[in-house]
């Protein structure tokens, strides 16, 4: 099986053990188990005054979209607040250029307190995705706390993702890694 050429997790959590990293760790060992890496950024990392007032220039910040520009597939994981991603998610999406994720596909990983946010995805992240480009989107996956067990073992953080989590995850990874493993052509529909 080919490498993967660029796939980039944009983590908007700004809270390194929320239940959401589980669900991170857990994408990014599956990828690994299939011979490819998924880089992440924490945008929580970002200069947060600089996202705030939209320093697009701030060399972290490059950096960070070169990142996002460079990579074939990205899975925009975050909590969801309030009926929506967060902020800090919303604040570095701001900073990205217009049609960034054109020709790239997009996964959308979210977790949130109930079942009721579900929507949140199609309604609050997808319009805004599409608006910088986004047109090939991978099955989106949302889960609830309950399905991410946390705890601490000898001061290390733990995260146990429930089965039915794993396989919709799963099954998102495998349909990502089959579009970008198809040949260019098949993918552009020329």
């Amino acid at each position: 099986m080919e490498r993967l050429a660029g796939v980039i997790i944009v983590n908007g959590s700004p809270n390194a053990a929320s239940r959401l990293t589980g669900i991170v760790n857990h994408v990014q060992r599956q990828l690994a188990l299939g011979g490819h890496a998924a880089d992440e950024i924490r945008v929580a990392d970002l200069p947060a005054q600089d996202l705030v007032l939209g320093r697009f220039d701030n060399p972290e910040i490059k950096e960070a979209v070169g990142r996002v520009e460079r990579a074939d597939a990205v899975i925009f994981a975050s909590p969801v607040y309030k009926a929506s991603y967060t902020g800090l998610l919303k604040l570095f999406l701001d900073v990205l250029p217009q049609r960034i994720l054109a020709d790239k596909w997009v996964a959308p990983v979210f977790i949130g307190g109930t079942i009721a946010h579900l929507l949140a995805v199609e309604f609050s992240f997808k319009p805004v995705a599409a608006a910088l480009g986004a047109r090939r989107f991978a099955p989106s996956v949302y889960a609830v706390d309950e399905q991410v067990t946390r705890s601490e073992r000898n001061g290390d953080l733990q995260f146990e993702l429930d089965n039915e989590l794993k396989t919709r995850l799963d099954a998102m990874l495998f349909e990502l890694e089959k579009e970008l493993e198809a040949p260019a052509h098949a993918r552009s529909g020329t």
